[in-house]
């Protein structure tokens, strides 16, 4: 299902997308990728999503991506005797770990990880920051804390701690159980949250063992500062602003999400950029300017997806708040302003023949009247770094793994197409002028790029360009005369 845009949206399921007839449309309004969010509801229900989106994908032949975003450790307080309490400004109070029920003087947080690290300064959020306590006294069970800015705390509110490393595993035991679940499922991403260093991503790498690729989300202060080696270590990440905004200064979150981005797009690796993009759909037809707004700066920016979560999940107006996000999509990419942002803050990294080969192609594709750059890929790599380039002609992924194609639906500008086997580079070209001509992309008096790697099926060969005719039988005149 071909695109009138490059980047991608990534729609979150719930209540409100449950069933075949609104996930369908989401698709057919623009959703290229699918997040399961493994924070609510049950296997069963995760199932039955999972069903309906791979028929989806059957029915209209459009690969489709699906993400399972893992839930990570939660870290909350007890409960209170009064169920809730009011912290004053200014007055003092004890975490700790005493499993009696909380009062306005104190509360269980029954999380012993966190007293080993906490110093005096150190500071912890409760209720997505609306309440911030600073240490002043600390020892192995227990906080004494002033209170920085009070307010309502209640039962189970969560905790956010951004000063210091948690020495937690970034996978807890339902994220476990989840993680085995969905790759037995047969989801193509997973998105791991509570990031803080490599070691968290190889983990989640080493039990996935292959069956999925690994998306970091950036949503804790050390992450940001171990942001290069989490790169390294991933294949895709997630800005996800939501818990960044609670930890960091919200002033500090538009800059990181900038360096971010350009980040994963010199690694030649996608990026998505998350969380309030149009909240205020989740109950409105109609989005606010400064929403729209938002998302047109991602989109400048060259992330490779931006994504909805209650809106489409929870949202009376799911199907609007993908198509609304498609429409700024399509209007910013049209704007000369775009293409020059995007241009300006291309960084040449060019260190292999794959490399020279991509750049080429979109420096052929750029300077002449070629309509589609083709490139054949098994692992998915040719692909992202034709992306990486960023190039202003559309890309054609030819693959003959279905599982490279959906993972590939998450990344900048590429249309994914199924192909056969191939063992001549001769009917790598034909094919492509075929699919070009067939999905639109290009007529037969067109001229398109074909890059690939020969051998075909070994990946990271890619090795060879050519620059072709669109009609069938100009490529080869002498073989099919």
């Amino acid at each position: 299902m071909r695109r009138l845009r490059n980047v991608k949206i990534v729609a979150t399921l719930g209540p409100a997308s449950n069933d075949y007839e609104t996930i369908r449309a989401l698709h057919e309004a623009g959703a290229d990728v699918f997040r399961l969010n493994m924070s609510h509801g049950d296997h069963s229900e995760i199932r039955e999503r999972h069903r309906i989106i791979r028929q989806v994908e059957k029915d209209l032949d459009s690969p489709i991506a699906i993400l399972a975003d893992l839930q990570g450790p939660k870290l909350r307080v007890g409960v209170f005797a009064n169920g809730e309490e009011e912290l004053v400004e200014g007055g003092f109070f004890r975490l700790d770990l005493d499993t009696a029920e909380g009062d306005i003087n104190r509360v269980n947080l029954p999380h012993p990880e966190i007293f080993q690290v906490l110093q005096v300064g150190s500071n912890l959020l409760v209720n997505d920051g609306k309440i911030r306590l600073t240490v002043v006294e600390c020892g192995k069970d227990f906080a004494n804390c002033r209170v920085v800015f009070g307010g309502t705390i209640s039962n189970r509110k969560g905790v956010n701690v951004p000063d210091v490393v948690l020495p937690l595993a970034a996978l807890s035991e339902k994220d476990l159980e989840d993680l085995e679940f969905v790759c037995q499922l047969g989801v193509d991403w997973l998105a791991l949250s509570f990031v803080q260093r490599a070691q968290d991503v190889e983990e989640a790498r080493n039990l996935a063992d292959g069956r999925a690729a690994i998306l970091s989300k950036i949503e804790k202060p050390s992450a940001v500062i171990s942001f290069d080696e989490i790169l390294a270590a991933s294949d895709g990440i997630m800005v996800a602003r939501g818990d960044l905004g609670v930890e960091l200064p919200p002033q500090n979150v538009p800059p990181i999400q900038k360096r971010l981005i350009r980040k994963c797009r010199e690694a030649a690796k996608p990026v998505i950029v998350a969380t309030q993009m149009l909240e205020s759909m989740i109950d409105s037809p109609m989005p606010t300017r400064a929403e729209v707004s938002d998302v047109a700066t991602a989109i400048y920016e060259g992330a490779d997806a931006i994504m909805l979560s209650a809106e489409s999940a929870a949202g009376d107006y799911p199907i609007e708040a993908v198509t609304t996000m498609s429409n700024v999509a399509v209007e910013v990419e049209s704007d000369p302003t775009y293409t020059e942002l995007l241009e300006s803050s291309r960084k040449a990294r060019r260190t292999t023949v794959a490399d020279g080969i991509v750049a080429a192609a979109r420096e052929i594709a750029e300077t002449t009247h070629i309509k589609v750059i083709c490139c054949y890929t098994q692992s998915g790599t040719t692909a992202l770094l034709t992306a990486r380039e960023r190039p202003r002609v559309p890309i054609i992924a030819m693959t003959s793994q279905r599982g490279t194609a959906r993972r590939l639906a998450l990344s900048w500008g590429t249309n994914c197409v199924m192909t056969g086997e191939l063992e001549r580079f001769k009917m790598a070209v034909i094919n492509a002028a075929r699919a070009a001509r067939s999905h639109g992309f290009a007529e037969e008096e067109d001229m398109i790029v074909v890059i690939a790697g020969v051998p075909f099926g070994v990946p990271g060969s890619t090795n060879i360009l050519r620059v072709a005719p669109c009609a069938e039988h100009l490529i080869y005149p002498a073989d099919l005369a």
